[in-house]
């Protein structure tokens, strides 16, 4: 009996030598859409996390939601999961495989206390998929993407629930997830760390904002990027919430705080992603390359990085910053970046891929060696577009150099269709219409099959 009485008082000593853990993961957020790198949109929040952390400026993700967040989850590419050319639709059975092991997993078995506040988007259909089966003490949102922001409710039906039973409640969810955060703080086991992860649905549509907000930017002439900015206000004043909820509680300083976005804005809704190359849902870097800051005051000096960074690459990286070993038995393709942030190693990287399908396309590209090739075929049939970029020296994607380099653009394309044919299930691919007949459950929560 004393021996399990040491253990567990060393383990838990242990455990508070380790950081706390904040990620902030916008939705939809374009890559200039954020004060620090020009925006007229007001994000003193955003830009405090810029100054006093690390910017980390070539940061990567998937063109689209729930990619983007499987990748983060499992520190694995998301056509291995299958959660890749398309999000995980409200009428979809699928789910982030359960025999994947992901990144609430792996912290709570270093003695983290884990919670979870705002869209999980990685399957509903079953219970098992939901966050408090995956490894999170506490869950407080919703499962589906492009809820009302008042209501709460997706196609017809209350999706906004705690800890797996439907709750009822009035407020606008960007405010709403700040005020749970603050409670979850407040309320946390000061003697072991916690992992707080915070997927926001701002500025995602619909296009609901406060009103204050939106007269705020009224000299903003186009509707949709008036309600976009205003959305993006909201989002700036919930992280400055929950930054200052943090040094209420004294724990800046043992506090490891991750912003980023889970793919670049949508071009149809306001965002601007100036001066990348188009957005969301597409692999050029306008719908890949987003803004992305690292915060840990005495272990990061504040600055920036040029440093590739992508979303698989978090698992590991977050893990070595708080000296743990992931716990995953399938081999990651995320790498441990925390020297480049911590240290500003520079590091060669092997080859990235991206993919995404929507509008009868089929959107492919592959980084390597300097070269970027971005490919779009017809779902049915006829021929595919090639651009070739040297990446490096034109981020902005203006000169496409296809046409006098073949033999560049068939490796590549090789390359591609090897990384295709090597993963399977090759990603889930559903319709982007609601299926005939289908009506969407009265409280989400409880229509998961248990």
């Amino acid at each position: 009996m004393r021996t399990s009485l040491l253990l567990l008082a060393a383990v838990s000593a242990f455990a508070l030598e380790r950081p706390n853990i904040v990620i902030f993961l916008a939705d939809d957020l374009g890559w200039n859409n954020v004060g620090y790198h020009g925006s007229q949109i007001s994000t003193p929040n955003i830009d405090r996390l810029s100054r006093e952390g690390v910017q980390l400026n070539r940061f990567y993700v998937y063109p689209v939601c729930s990619p983007t967040r499987a990748g983060f989850m499992t520190g694995r590419s998301s056509m291995r999961t299958g959660v890749m050319y398309t999000v995980i639709r409200p009428w979809s059975g699928y789910g982030l495989p359960t025999d994947e092991h992901i990144l609430p997993q792996t912290f709570k078995s270093a003695g983290y206390q884990t919670a979870i506040l705002g869209k999980w988007h990685l399957g509903h259909a079953r219970a098992e998929f939901l966050p408090n089966a995956r490894g999170w003490d506490h869950y407080y949102g919703h499962v589906n993407g492009a809820i009302d922001y008042y209501t709460h409710e997706r196609e017809g039906g209350v999706d906004w629930q705690r800890d797996g039973k439907t709750v009822i409640e009035e407020g606008y969810t960007t405010e709403l997830f700040a005020t749970e955060a603050g409670r979850v703080l407040a309320n946390r086991d000061r003697a072991r760390p916690i992992l707080l992860y915070m997927p926001f649905n701002a500025p995602h549509s619909p296009l609901q904002a406060p009103k204050r907000l939106v007269d705020k930017y009224a000299t903003i002439k186009d509707s949709k990027r008036r309600s976009y900015a205003a959305m993006v206000d909201a989002l700036d004043t919930a992280i400055g919430s929950v930054l200052a909820a943090i040094d209420k509680e004294g724990m800046a300083k043992d506090t490891l705080v991750l912003f980023f976005s889970d793919n670049g804005g949508p071009l149809g809704s306001g965002a601007d992603n100036t001066p990348l190359r188009n957005g969301k849902a597409t692999t050029f870097e306008g719908g890949i390359r987003v803004p992305a800051i690292a915060r840990w005051p005495g272990h990061l000096s504040p600055g920036k990085t040029d440093q590739v960074i992508t979303n698989l690459d978090l698992l590991p990286t977050l893990a070595a910053a708080a000296g743990i070993t992931p716990k995953n038995t399938k081999p990651l393709d995320g790498k441990n970046m925390w020297p480049s942030i911590a240290e500003g190693r520079l590091t060669p990287r092997e080859d990235l891929f991206w993919a995404v399908e929507g509008g009868g396309t089929v959107r492919l590209a592959v980084r390597h060696e300097g070269w970027k090739l971005v490919r779009e075929s017809p779902v049915k049939s006829g021929p595919a577009r090639n651009y070739l970029f040297k990446i490096e020296e034109d981020p902005e994607e203006k000169n496409d150099l296809a046409a006098g380099n073949p033999a560049i653009v068939s490796d590549l394309v090789a390359r591609i269709e090897q990384w295709q044919q090597s993963h399977p299930p090759n990603g889930v691919r559903e319709s982007d219409g609601t299926p005939p007949g289908w009506t969407g459950p009265k409280r989400w929560a409880e229509a998961a099959r248990r």
